[in-house]
């Protein structure tokens, strides 16, 4: 195993009861590792956190999709209204029935949608698995192709092939592994650098071009990127300019403008961990909000009083 650092330290009446250990890199605009902990060239599944080159090599291969539903084919959606409506509006817009969407039946990934679709006596759906947006986007693409819509999943598909020369292009690395992502896709491996310079690349890609209409999206829309209540949506509305996705398993993306990239990765997938430790970097790299302030630590609770914290723990 690739030699791990601690990312993130669980305090609790002042005692450490836990550690969260990973990987976390920043570059510089040239994809320069400046900074990291732990191994940068640590091989990991990026999960949904390579959304953002999956839906820049769609656009490539002809996707035309608005601003909001562009965000939405990044996506790793909360289930709300507008989710929902969105991938059935990139469907029906195709002309791809939904019965064709290969999303595992789920249901909404955010607690309170959750809750709600119980209570109404629905049952998991396809169209409410977290990823229904980049599926029906990648539905959409290959019928715009005339490709094969049953398999589309499949690593072979044109789609999919597609898509790692993409994600190779954008990181500045070969794909060194092939996967089954959650939702049934491919999910490629990188190096936790390389997931960092692919964003950057996105970032800094020439105007108009399909990397530049996806990030661009999703500054826009960020609340279709994941919804109300996450925190991938609020960074990037209360830090306009920013992007960041999110992925399963403790991952986390983030450019700045200007290229500066951060890639973190907890091994034991822990959420609570990426985020501080997110805000840590970036207010290394000079950002400064309100939303940074209010997420530089995550409360620990005792009898229902603040008794500790989960707090950034990198040298």
């Amino acid at each position: 195993m690739p030699e791990f650092a601690p990312l993130a330290e669980v305090v609790r009446s002042g005692f450490v009861e836990g550690i969260h250990v990973g990987h976390a890199v920043i570059v510089d605009p040239d994809g320069t590792v400046v900074a990291s902990w732990g191994d940068p060239q640590a091989v990991i599944l990026p999960r949904s956190a390579n959304k953002p080159a999956q839906a820049s090599a769609m656009i490539r291969a002809g996707l035309d999709l608005p601003p909001r539903l562009r965000a939405l084919s990044t996506s790793s959606h909360s289930g709300e209204s507008m989710h929902l409506a969105g991938a059935l509006e990139i469907l029906s817009a195709a002309g791809v029935p939904v019965e064709a969407l290969r999303t595992p039946p789920d249901f909404p990934l955010d607690p309170v949608e959750r809750d709600a679709w119980i209570v109404q006596g629905r049952t998991p759906e396809p169209i409410a698995m977290n990823c229904s947006g980049k599926h029906a986007a990648m539905l959409a693409t290959a019928a715009g192709n005339g490709w094969p819509l049953d398999d589309y999943r499949r690593v072979d598909h044109p789609l999919q092939q597609a898509i790692i020369a993409e994600v190779s292009a954008l990181s500045g690395e070969p794909v060194s592994v092939v996967g089954v992502d959650g939702c049934g896709a491919p999910v490629l491996g990188l190096t936790v650098a390389g997931l960092a310079r692919s964003l950057s690349a996105c970032v800094q890609a020439e105007s108009g071009s399909p990397s530049a209409q996806v990030v661009e999206a999703m500054r826009a829309w960020p609340m279709m990127v994941g919804g109300t209540r996450r925190d991938v949506s609020r960074l990037m509305e209360g830090l306009p300019g920013l992007v960041v996705k999110d992925g399963a398993e403790g991952v986390f993306v983030a450019a700045l403008p200007d290229g500066r990239a951060i890639a973190i990765k907890a091994l034991d997938g822990s959420e609570r961990a990426r985020l501080v430790v997110l805000v840590d970097l970036l207010e290394r790299l000079g950002v400064v909000g309100e939303v940074l302030d209010d997420n530089r630590t995550l409360t620990l609770l005792g009898g229902g009083q603040p008794v500790g914290c989960v707090r950034s723990a990198l040298e």
